[in-house]
């Protein structure tokens, strides 16, 4: 080999190793798809929120009748077997309540007439059958706003496990189908992520309160737990 070709020889020795080092590191065919699963399940626990509103000529007075009605909720709550862990106070606000009086030059007047004050309670009720029965005291005991009502599981990891499984399942089918069309063999899994649904809260109105008789009617139905996972594939 001449002197002049030495160079042009060993650029290719070092360049084919390269490429063919590249050729080995590309990532096999893969398939990526998508899987839901779905399991239900009877709720065991309900959240409630049970809003007092009082109005007076202060805040002071309007803050202390407010006190005391929230006392007796708060009181009836653990008579009806509420635990003191379960009963949490989510919000307290003080506001003006204003009359506007529409004057000659189009602009208004505002006269303070009052304070309104209202404190707001989430209450976690473990025995989901006592429900109405909780709501019709607090009523009766001066709740008179808001109300929210959502039915939940105190440990749902049971029936999201089932859920994921179903959807990882479904994953799997739907790869199988595809691959089958397609006229190749699934390989092993490359990856899986999942992302969990929660049941969605079930509001009550403030209006179905005020209709409270002997006992609020209240329907629990079931709690629907969803997961939807990817799963990537190798295909060969």
């Amino acid at each position: 080999m001449t002197r002049h070709l030495l160079p042009i020889a060993l650029a290719a020795a070092v360049v084919f190793p390269a490429l063919a080092s590249a050729a080995d590191t590309q990532p096999p065919p893969r398939i990526i798809v998508s899987g839901e699963g779905e399991a239900t399940v009877a709720p065991d626990m309900a959240i409630l929120s049970l809003s007092v509103m009082r109005e007076a000529k202060s805040a002071r007075e309007a803050l202390d009748a407010n006190n005391d009605a929230m006392a007796a909720v708060i009181a009836a709550m653990k008579s009806a077997g509420v635990a003191e862990r379960d009963l949490q106070t989510a919000g307290i606000q003080i506001n003006p309540r204003y009359n506007y009086t529409n004057k000659a030059d189009g602009s208004q007047e505002a006269e303070l007439v009052a304070y309104q004050v209202t404190n707001t309670l989430s209450v976690r009720v473990r025995n989901v059958d006592k429900t109405g029965e909780i709501l019709d005291k607090a009523v009766s005991l001066g709740v008179n706003q808001g109300g929210g009502i959502a039915f939940t599981n105190d440990d749902p990891k049971a029936t999201i496990t089932e859920a994921r499984k179903k959807a990882v399942a479904d994953a799997v089918a739907k790869a199988k189908t595809l691959a089958e069309a397609a006229g190749v063999s699934l390989g092993k899994v490359l990856e899986i992520t999942d992302q969990n649904i929660a049941p969605v809260p079930m509001p009550m109105a403030a209006k179905s309160f005020d209709a409270a008789r002997s006992a609020v009617p209240v329907q629990a139905g079931e709690n629907s737990y969803n997961v939807q996972v990817t799963v990537t594939f190798e295909l060969k």
